[in-house]
């Protein structure tokens, strides 16, 4: 039997096609906690393009890489530190990798079949395991175009101290654009003024040689798809709700209809909030902690909109904050879902300008890395979002049939929320678990009544 690991058939490196005209931007207290974070590895699966040759494909690839880094200089630059210790990004066009790889053994329906993630994704990307730190030394980012049998896959590793999820995915879009021929409607244009509450002048202290990520990136997990359809997503909101559900009845209509009493009294549970509830509760009793540990949840949030002045919308590096909500077991369990909801929904609704700064104020009083994992076995961290355009990836060959991540930043508990391909209100939950969870997990009625396992 063939092997099915990717050999790497070229690797090259990829300036812009101008020279920039951004000198250096300075990393906000946003951006320098995830230094202790692993590269954002985020790549989209396609089906072979009937119309271009690989030897067609990867020049047209490189050539719209080039152009779309002249719209993103900061992702061709490098880190640099000054005699004072602040951080910033040079945009020195010093470029990034470009790995053309095959892996003529593997095809589509491989990939997608099995019921947790196919391992080989993980060989998808370039830059595993590295640090953001090493962005002082290494590229900042690198591409990598791995060949299938009917197929490939473009896997984009990034320094997660230089974007969050909503910088990567408007690169994404912007690089697919360009490669299709779109330049001329990319509106999406990111800011990188750095002049708002996030930029400031405490110094992050770092041990010599940089900091190290704050889990263990060899303990066992298992990683699992499970996707929840538009009409699943709609009982459970319902069902968060406290209404009843009622098919094909928009449920903020159903809510203005039969609330005119008490209902309109309550805080409307959102459907992200009412999934995140469930899952807050499922993985809670796989893991059978006793009932007085406290649990928690985390959610990333963005801050661009909850500042005040508003960052730009497509301002570009991390304005996300990390918002912790606490609860025990016995609690968690003991409620119902709304209960449970309501507390994310709580916390999320309070994070407005006054908090992001407070945030911002903590950290300036005890300059920090993230402390990224789990180390009570009690947490659960949600990150990436379902309203980010994944699927908007067209290279000029249709939109992806899958979206995957490498291994980077996984341990116990890590979650990670996409969009569903067929655009109706989806989401898949990319789940990361200690295996006895995941198999806790599989085997929840009240988990597994909504959640689908993606095939």
């Amino acid at each position: 039997m063939p092997s099915s690991a990717p050999t790497l058939v070229s690797k090259c490196t990829i300036f812009p096609d101008q020279k920039s005209s951004l000198s250096k931007l300075k990393l906000s207290v946003s951006d320098l906690p995830m230094l202790s974070c692993h590269y954002i590895q985020k790549g989209c699966l396609f089906t072979q393009p009937t119309s271009l040759s690989s030897n067609q494909l990867i020049p047209l690839l490189k050539s719209a890489l080039s152009r779309t880094l002249s719209l993103f200089p900061p992702l061709a630059g490098r880190l640099t530190t000054d005699s004072h210790g602040y951080v910033y990004i040079s945009c020195n066009d010093a470029g990034v990798h470009f790995l053309h790889a095959a892996a003529p053994a593997l095809n589509v329906l491989d990939l997608l079949s099995p019921l947790d993630v196919h391992k080989s994704f993980r060989e998808f990307f370039t830059f595993d395991r590295k640090v953001s730190y090493s962005g002082h030394y290494s590229p900042i980012m690198a591409v990598q175009v791995t060949e299938l049998a009917d197929g490939f896959f473009i896997g984009i590793s990034v320094n997660h101290a230089v974007t969050d999820g909503t910088s990567f995915w408007n690169f994404f879009n912007t690089f697919a654009q360009e490669c299709r021929g779109a330049s001329k409607s990319i509106r999406n244009v990111p800011d990188f003024r750095r002049d708002s509450v996030l930029i400031s002048d405490a110094v992050l202290r770092l041990p010599e040689g940089g900091p190290k990520v704050t889990f263990n990136a060899d303990a066992p997990i298992r990683e699992r798809i499970f996707s929840f359809s538009r009409e699943a997503i709609q009982k459970l909101k319902a069902r968060a709700n406290n209404r009843k559900w009622t098919e094909g009845v928009n449920s903020v209509e159903l809510l203005r209809k039969k609330s005119n009493d008490n209902l309109l009294q309550k805080v409307e549970i959102s459907s992200f909030q009412s999934v995140c509830a469930l899952l807050w509760r499922a993985v809670t009793r796989a893991r059978k902690l006793p009932a007085s540990k406290t649990t928690t949840f985390r959610m990333a949030v963005n801050c661009r909109h909850r500042l005040e002045p508003k960052l730009e919308p497509f301002y570009f590096g991390n304005a996300i904050q990390s918002i912790p909500t606490f609860a025990t077991a016995a609690d968690v369990l003991s409620h119902d879902l709304r209960w449970c909801a309501e507390q994310l929904n709580k916390n999320v609704r309070a994070h407005n300008d006054a908090t992001v700064r407070q945030f911002v104020k903590d950290w300036e009083s005890n300059p920090r890395c993230f402390p990224l994992g789990n180390p009570d076995g009690a947490s659960i961290t949600m990150g990436s979002s379902p309203r980010f355009p994944m699927y908007d990836n067209d290279f000029g060959w249709g939109r992806p049939l899958a979206v995957r991540s490498g291994g980077a930043n996984k341990f116990d508990g890590k979650i990670s929320a996409f969009p569903g391909r067929d655009g109706s209100g989806t989401v898949d939950l990319e789940v990361v678990l200690a295996p006895e969870t995941m198999a806790g997990l599989e085997s929840d009625p009240e988990f597994m009544m909504y959640a689908t396992g993606q095939l």
